[in-house]
């Protein structure tokens, strides 16, 4: 009997992880190949007037849908092992004090690690050890110029509005959800922010952002819902928005 319940664990265990493994897996495809759906008409009907603001701002929109309806709404409707209830996704009940308390105090807390992460990687970069790492590399956004406000207010849209809640639905939501109902929390943490990181496509930023996914995690788990990661996300894409457009850092 104990050799039939040791067996039947590692079975679950493997089934676990292979469906873990699965989760990541179309998450990623989700995610990337919801660009390439969407960029070919796009650039089809307007050529070079979709690098305008406004039209950016329009992509960003549709991309971030069309990579919620493939990641949650596709397994939704066509799996039943893998519907979604709003508790998974980390969106019930309304923003409370906790989570606008705990908004602040991560995105310190994120700065601090990050800081000394980023610092880490680059003594070693300098050392020769990590030379495909540059902290001074641009994140491509997909907005430059930005001179009349118009143009800025819709690139704030983008970035600080779209971007955070999109993401954080996919990845601290539905992502996490999945992978926190199969692993413990330390797997479950390292996984979804190893592909938050990934799919940002940059070392620089990957590492980065891999920090603060840890970060909207744990905020997760304690509140149970995905509202402080966003709220999180929004500060830390609203400074770099001031920076980088606004005072002209970076």
């Amino acid at each position: 009997m104990k050799k039939l319940r040791t067996k039947t664990a590692k079975t679950t265990w493997r089934k676990r992880l292979l469906e873990s493994i699965i989760l990541l897996l179309w998450v990623g495809i989700s995610v990337i190949g919801s660009q390439f759906i969407v960029s070919f008409p796009m650039v089809w009907l307007l050529g070079k007037n979709v690098q305008q603001p406004v039209w950016m701002t329009v992509y960003t929109a549709i991309v971030y849908l069309v990579a919620m309806l493939l990641c949650i709404g596709l397994p939704h409707l066509l799996l039943k092992k893998f519907r979604t209830k709003r508790e998974e996704l980390g969106l019930t009940g309304l923003f409370t004090w906790t989570d606008i308390g705990l908004a602040p105090i991560g995105l310190i807390v994120y700065f601090l690690l990050a800081s000394v992460i980023v610092a880490f990687f680059t003594f070693l970069s300098e050392q020769g050890i990590f030379t495909w790492f540059d902290a001074n590399q641009a994140q491509e956004v997909g907005f430059s110029n930005l001179y009349a406000s118009f143009d800025r207010i819709v690139a704030f849209i983008s970035l600080v509005v779209i971007a955070p809640i999109a993401e954080e639905i996919i990845f601290r939501g539905w992502l996490y959800g999945k992978l926190r109902a199969r692993l413990s929390l330390i797997p479950a943490v390292l996984l979804t922010s190893i592909l938050f990181g990934a799919v940002h496509g940059q070392w620089n930023v990957g590492v980065n952002v891999f920090v603060m996914s840890i970060v909207m995690c744990l905020q997760r788990e304690i509140t149970g819902t995905v509202y402080s990661g966003i709220i999180l996300h929004m500060l830390k894409n609203g400074i770099a928005f001031y920076l980088l457009y606004i005072i002209g850092i970076g």
